[in-house]
């Protein structure tokens, strides 16, 4: 049933492009006889051609006023796999910053050099920044898992960094020898403007051609519509490591977030190369190949700013690598960012900041090193959703930097004596060497005491109000019980089941105020904050299924099995978790979600006996009572839930009580008795 040569477009695509829901595409399908017929896929997921579903649209006056470009990206993802739709926009990026054709453009099939010129004629007349900028954020959002980025406001702070480093002075030369699609190198060209620098040389390396042709599209573009073009940009095709485009022109300053963890980097090749002044990386220390790497490509005086795993730290067959770094004076800071900052986002990267030594310096020996701890400054909290607030941590390690005395106090910072380092472990990791003051510490104790009483004292209280229930042996009249599915076909309720969303519309980077959380059963499992969201302008919230609050949210899986009326922002709901809103006027929220979480519903409507079950949401029990009773019970549940809340708080307050206090008393600062 396949069309050749047609663009083949989903029935979320077709909802995303007309602006409408996926349910409003399945309805017209089913009442609209002229409704195009599917080229590929199946009953299930059918696919339908671009064209005729653009026709049949117009002619219905259903057609979404939209910019084109929504129209554009199905044709440039249709072109085939990743490399040759990246191929694609970098040409159309190229041809919208005026550069000369890619050599090769002949190369490019008729048909796909027809839509680079569509794209190029609608940059023209709707933006030339913005049509690009949408191309590559759709490119990169369909191959999130196998590319990453840096995220814009850490690409902006690493270049400031760099550029205080280095004291910027005239024209200045930029590298970053992993540059991917070119982040950091778009971020330098302010920080060095900022500084009174003049506009910058930028030079870029990455092994992926396609990357490389991305990144210098971008950066032409970006100098072409700025007031002040960079003074040149070289992007090239390379490995940096095993051979170096740019080797034996010196730069200024250095900014790379290099590849993580990857083994085959060169070792045997390169055991004898020059630039491992400080010692051969072993094997299983690629990144220590990386900060060498940038250093040898310093001019006197340069800085290099590199985001590191916080394993390179620490593990023990780095250290000799290490010292060597502390020893000569070149490593000058190293900060522990709170996790969440950028992929891997469970983890605590590391800001590593270095300077080439200038000729006639001596080795400072005796000089120190700078640590600061982003992690316990900015701690998550288990219960509540986190994002990382990027003013406070820039603010935080501009500060941090800006410290030069090591006398200069402050909990979370501290310049290390580097003879205090060069230990059997020349661990560098920031949290092993920052010890909360006592001042700071004693404040902490006197908030967390403070807080415990008030929740305490708030326990107690409900304790009282549920203790005081009456509770009878057994109902005198046992009224008969209904089902989630009863009630739907009733319409006292509304059930709705949520859903994986596309994989490219899952963001994990730092939402913005208006993006949605997304909830899924790995989340509750782990603490019961959301991980992912969704981008507010994203199609894919037009099919998610959105959690309000008032709405009751069910868990459909044993292990995680519960009910609870929802009170946050706006959710997106993932597989498994269900959606019930009620009709106020027949059912009581509260009551309602009591109900429903009854371990005897667990038995009830499990499919198999494992913790890994699924729970038949539409087999959960209710007891049929008036609306008078549903509230009166609704209000003891509302009441329980408060106190479960509070409970796990009291929990949590108390094993922090215990670790602080007995810090306290182990350093011996009990100056009274108990």
């Amino acid at each position: 049933m396949s069309t050749p040569g047609a663009v083949p477009v989903s029935l979320a695509e077709i909802a995303r492009l007309a602006g409408v829901g996926r349910a409003a595409v399945s309805n017209w399908r089913r009442r609209h006889p002229s409704f195009p017929a599917r080229i590929a896929g199946t009953d299930v997921n059918p696919q339908f051609s671009l064209t005729d579903i653009e026709n049949w649209l117009r002619d219905n006056k259903k057609l979404k006023k939209s910019a084109e470009r929504e129209w554009l990206w199905p044709r440039f993802e249709a072109l085939g796999g990743r490399d040759e739709t990246g191929a694609a926009v970098a040409e159309v990026g190229r041809r919208l910053a005026r550069r000369r054709a890619a050599a090769g453009e002949s190369a490019f099939p008729e048909e796909v050099a027809a839509l680079i010129e569509r794209a190029v004629d609608l940059g023209w007349r709707e933006g030339r920044s913005e049509t690009f900028a949408f191309l590559l954020r759709r490119w990169l959002d369909v191959h999130v898992r196998q590319i990453a980025t840096t995220p814009e406001p850490l690409a902006a702070l690493m270049a400031e960094l760099a550029t205080r480093v280095a004291a910027v002075d005239g024209g200045v030369t930029v590298m970053d020898p992993a540059c991917g699609t070119g982040h950091l190198l778009m971020a330098v060209t302010e920080a060095v403007k900022a500084v009174g620098g003049e506009a910058p040389t930028l030079l870029g390396v990455d092994r992926d051609p396609v990357l490389a042709a991305l990144a210098e599209a971008r950066l032409c573009l970006a100098g072409e519509l700025r007031e002040t073009e960079p003074a040149r940009i070289d992007v090239r095709e390379g490995d940096s490591l095993r051979d170096d485009p740019f080797a034996g022109n010196p730069v200024d300053i250095v900014l790379c977030n290099p590849p993580f963890n990857e083994r085959d980097w060169g070792y045997e090749e390169l055991a004898t190369d020059a630039r491992w002044g400080h010692g051969l990386p072993p094997r299983t220390e690629p990144e220590l190949a990386w900060v060498q790497h940038c250093l040898a490509g310093l001019r006197p005086g340069g800085a290099a700013v590199l985001l590191l795993p916080p394993a390179v730290a620490a593990r023990k067959a780095g250290r000799r690598i290490r010292g060597s770094l502390l020893r000569t004076g070149q490593l000058k800071a190293v900060v522990a960012l709170p996790p969440g900052c950028a992929a891997p986002h469970s983890v605590s990267l590391h800001l590593w900041v270095l300077r080439a030594p200038v000729p006639g310096e001596e080795p400072q020996a005796g000089g120190h090193l700078l640590v600061a701890d982003g992690v316990s400054r900015f701690p998550r909290d288990p219960g509540r959703e986190w994002a990382p607030d990027w003013t406070a941590i820039g603010g935080f390690v501009r500060e941090a930097v800006r410290r030069t005395d090591p006398a200069e106090v402050s909990p979370f910072v501290r310049r290390v004596p580097v003879i205090e380092l060069l230990d059997d472990e020349v661990d560098l990791t920031p949290g092993r060497h920052i010890t909360p003051s006592p001042a700071d510490t004693a404040s902490r104790l006197a908030a967390s005491w403070r807080e415990f009483k008030d929740v305490t004292a708030r326990v107690s209280k409900s304790a009282r109000l549920l203790a005081a229930l009456e509770l009878t042996s057994a109902p005198q009249d046992s009224p008969t019980a209904t089902t989630v599915a009863e009630l739907a076909r009733a319409g006292a309720l509304t059930l709705r089941g949520g859903q994986q969303p596309p994989e490219a519309a899952v963001r994990t980077g730092a939402p913005s105020a208006e993006d949605i959380p997304l909830l899924t059963v790995p989340d509750l499992l782990s603490g019961g904050e959301p991980r992912g969201h969704l981008a507010a302008d994203d199609p894919a919230v037009r099919e998610a299924v959105i959690a309000e609050p008032g709405d009751i949210v069910v868990v459909g899986v044993a292990r995680a099995f519960s009910a609870w009326v929802h009170a946050g922002p706006p959710t997106a709901l993932g597989p498994q978790l269900h959606a019930v809103r009620v009709q106020p006027e027949q059912l009581d929220a509260w009551f309602l979600a009591g109900s429903l979480r009854a371990p005897a519903n667990v038995r009830q409507a499990g499919t198999h006996a494992t913790s890994s079950s699924r729970i038949d949401v539409r087999r959960l029990q209710v007891r049929q009572v008036p609306l008078r009773e549903q509230r009166r019970y609704g209000e003891a549940f509302r009441e329980l839930a408060a106190f479960e809340q509070l409970a796990r708080r009291t929990a949590d307050l108390g094993a922090d009580l215990v670790h602080d206090l007995g810090d306290e008393l182990a350093a011996g600062r009990l100056l009274g008795g108990v």
